[in-house]
């Protein structure tokens, strides 16, 4: 007996096991992706993680509907990356491959409905109903259940099916479709009849009474004489001026024939690639001593300052692995920055680089998987955010993790919640390649890793071509209020400076924390303010659309006129998001174009290209913005960045406020002043004596560092202690508080007092869900192996539990 344990893209325990044939046996490899039955009715795409002889014991192996592929599309190295990760981070190998593989790799099952040859129908004997869908049968090959639905024109149709299959008038099958498909493009060309010196002279006379259609000929010799390539239809009608109907009627008479060639979607234009840039003498020192430090390390952290060209060492670094001819991971937290470095990296190495993230669509990813997966040259380095981490690489040299200190490297829904930047160094284990880590503000654990000597350390601390550091100015809001100097949310030194920049020709960037117009809306008679009716939070006001929305669970109703409470028409804004700083930047300088940069108008594949490049080119004077501004984009002509309001980050209920605030707000003011003028950075804040905004305004890391290990010695958090959250969910306060205690009381016993909680976090309901979180702290000699097994036991008995079952526990080790 022959069996297969398969990963099944659903979060079970265990892997499913499955019956084979010797030949099927012989033929699969791990890796490989089949077809298997599971439940009742369900068929699920598996891959096939081992090929053995021993028969499970306490069901019966179902045997597998077919074999997908030829070859493995999971590779060994991926295998072992998953099974770190699920165990890791407390997670299963579906979790774990639902998010790894593209979503057309996971195939979906539907019923086919297909008429039965091997009988004759007496048609009379059918229904009205039957008789439909018998006689569409006919005219088409196979029909789908939501066919048969519209043919009908009724929900129901299992019935009628049925009444069908018990005459024997049709068939029905599963079957199991691919969701990728390749994209064709169509080409033409003259037809070989024609090739003749004669026959092209007849065709000519023939077609003098159709003139569209002789120009098209006439217009297909001169483009394929300056080409000699294969031409497109769309480029034959762009430059003929015809429609596309006179081609289709050249085709249909056999002048010109059609064909289809596969193309990649994602394709590199550009001509011809540029040498990359000398280093200057900073740069040149940190590339030598990353080299050193990769003797020792695997692992190295580039502590290099804003603009001080950290991207230039990484290319003098990517250089030298593809000459070893091996791959390169260029990973980055932000969409919106991949859509800069692409053309930087392009403009290096062509057609080299290859892109993957959430932004291209299921098809575009499969391209670049099949590309890295066999090794091909136009995926040498790949360029994407934290997903890329699962892609097949074979021979993987190097791992960069840009702006390392990102929170966007976490995911935190749904799982696996991994850490892109820390399965990094585990990958790069596996490959026996280096991980280089960079950042203008570390994340307290890398800084911590690279002091206790577990990681490399190089810095960077100057500026490219010895610009100036931006001139950091706190501006105090509250002085400003009581003298009224403020102008809605811009104090009198925000509007002189930035009145002085645009004068100057130069751009500015505003930044907001908060996408929106107003995150409270308050009826000044009573108080009320509208609350979402899934989530303890109150609904933010965006203008643009009129609405009312909550940012947790999307609910969303129209602007109110009247208090919901006492009818009273005096409502008020109370705070502020970046839709009211653009509007109130558009009164300040109506003669200066305002753009801005947040969820909302980045939605769409393009968001971020378009509104990136018309701010690179000008376009946009003032640009106002969300996090999304902060990471790492590199704009030549900024002079002035504006932080609205400091302190809303500052006073957030979380251990790392401080250090995140610290690094959002030097990475923001790091995007002024990148050329030869010095930048300047106004910080608005109620608070400027504030510690954190004092090591700032005079970019003092190492002062902040100090500080926040300090607390984090004294209260027990990360990286002194690592840190597992388990959450607890329900729609019922009741029952997540009783299941919350128990848990918590039993993780005592284990933990002692290294268990917080039960706690409601700050938003206790989020979508009808009542949440309350526990904390696990564990010291660095406790055994991390140990701890979690202790956890998966317990987390057992909980849900033996009658009354707990329907209560969701969430862990999450790691929470950054």
């Amino acid at each position: 007996m022959y069996f297969i344990d398969v990963i099944i893209p659903i979060p079970l325990k265990r892997l499913f096991t499955y019956r084979v044939t010797k030949s099927e046996s012989d033929f699969l490899k791990r890796g490989m992706r089949v077809a298997v039955p599971f439940g009742k009715s369900k068929v699920y795409t598996g891959i096939v993680f081992k090929i053995h002889n021993d028969a499970p014991t306490a069901y019966e192996a179902k045997d597998i509907q077919q074999i997908l592929d030829n070859q493995p599309v999971v590779n060994e190295k991926q295998l072992d990356l998953w099974q770190w990760i699920s165990d890791y981070y407390l997670c299963t190998l579906g979790d774990v491959m639902r998010a790894a593989l593209p979503n057309a790799f996971i195939l979906e099952s539907e019923t086919n409905i297909i008429k039965n040859k091997e009988k004759t129908i007496d048609e009379s004997e059918l229904k009205d109903d039957e008789f439909l869908v018998y006689d569409a049968l006919h005219h088409q090959s196979s029909l789908k259940i939501h066919d048969i639905v519209n043919i009908l024109d009724k929900n129901n149709v299992l019935s009628v099916i049925n009444r069908l299959l018990d005459k024997d008038a049709i068939i029905v099958e599963e079957e199991i479709y691919e969701k990728y498909k390749p994209k064709l493009v169509r080409y033409v060309k003259l037809n070989a009849t024609y090739s003749a010196e004669a026959s092209l002279h007849q065709l000519l006379n023939d077609l003098s009474r159709a003139p569209k259609q002789r120009d098209v000929i006439m217009t297909l010799f001169s483009v394929s004489a300056k080409t000699k390539k294969p031409i497109k239809v769309t480029d034959l009608v762009a430059e003929s001026g015809a429609s596309s109907s006179i081609i289709k009627s050249l085709i249909d008479k056999g002048v010109l024939e059609e064909y289809h060639i596969q193309t990649d979607r994602v394709q590199y234009s550009g001509e011809e690639n540029e040498a990359t840039k000398t280093l200057n003498a900073y740069q040149e020192k940190a590339l030598v001593e990353i080299k050193i430090a990769f003797k020792t390390f695997n692992t190295t952290l580039l502590h290099g300052v804003t603009s001080s060209g950290k991207t230039e060492v990484y290319v003098k670094l990517i250089e030298d692995v593809l000459k070893q001819g091996r791959q390169v991971l260029y990973l980055l937290p932000e969409i919106a920055l991949t859509t800069q470095l692409i053309t930087r990296l392009q403009n290096y190495f062509g057609e080299k680089v290859a892109v993957f993230h959430s932004k291209y669509s299921s098809h575009e990813r499969v391209e670049v998987w099949n590309h890295v997966l066999s090794n091909s040259a136009k995926a040498q380095i790949v360029l994407g955010a934290r997903s890329s981490i699962f892609l097949p690489f074979k021979d993987l040299g190097l791992i960069i993790v840009d702006e390392e200190h990102e929170q966007s490297f976490k995911q935190f829904d749904p799982a696996p919640r991994y850490h892109a930047r820390d399965t990094a160094v585990v990958l790069a284990h596996m490959h026996k390649s280096k991980v280089l880590l960079g950042s203008a503000t570390p994340s307290l654990e890398s800084f911590f890793n690279a002091k206790q000597n577990k990681y490399g350390f190089v810095e960077i601390k100057q500026r490219y071509n010895n610009v100036l550091m931006p001139d950091i100015e706190l501006v105090d809001i509250k002085e400003k209020h009581k003298k009224k100097l403020m102008r809605g949310h811009f104090s009198d030194r925000l509007i002189e400076e930035m009145t002085e920049t645009l004068a100057e020709g130069q751009q500015i960037i505003l930044f907001q924390n908060r996408r929106g117009f107003s995150p409270i809306i308050e009826c000044n008679t009573c108080g009320h303010s509208p609350q979402c009716p899934n989530c303890d939070v109150s609904l933010t006001y965006h203008q643009y659309r009129k609405q009312l929305r909550c940012h947790y669970c999307g609910y969303v109703s129209v602007m109110i006129k009247n208090c919901a409470a006492c009818g009273s028409s005096e409502l008020d804004n109370k705070g502020f998001g970046t839709e009211q700083i653009e509007e109130e930047a558009k009164m300040l300088f109506p003669d200066h174009k305002v753009g801005r940069m947040d969820l909302d108008t980045t939605r769409g594949k393009y968001g971020y290209e378009k509104i990136i490049t018309s701010f690179e080119q000008q376009e946009v004077d003032i640009l106002v913005g969300t996090q999304m501004l902060t990471k790492g984009l590199d704009f030549r002509n900024v002079k002035l960045v504006g932080v609205m309001n400091a302190d809303n980050m500052l006073n957030f209920p979380d251990f790392r406020a401080h250090e995140r605030s610290f690094q959002l707000i030097l990475q923001v003011s790091g995007r002024a002043g990148r050329t030869d003028k010095r930048g300047k950075v106004l910080i608005q804040t109620y608070n400027p004596y504030h510690n954190i905004l004092q090591q700032v305004s005079t970019n003092n890391y190492v002062g902040m560092y100090k500080e926040q290990m300090d607390d984090r010695y004294n209260f027990k958090y990360p990286p002194v202690y690592k840190q597992i959250k388990i959450t607890l969910k329900h729609k019922d306060f009741n029952k997540v508080e009783v299941a919350a205690n128990w848990l918590a009381k039993s993780l005592r016993l284990f933990f002692k007092d290294n268990v917080l909680g039960p706690e409601s976090p700050p938003i206790a309901r989020i979508r009808n869900q009542f949440h309350k979180n526990i904390l696990i702290k564990i010291p660095k000699q406790q055994s991390l192996v140990k701890t979690k097994e202790a956890i998966i036991k317990l987390n057992n008995s909980f849900f033996s539990i009658k009354d707990f079952r329907s209560v969701k526990i969430i862990l999450n080790v790691d929470n950054f």
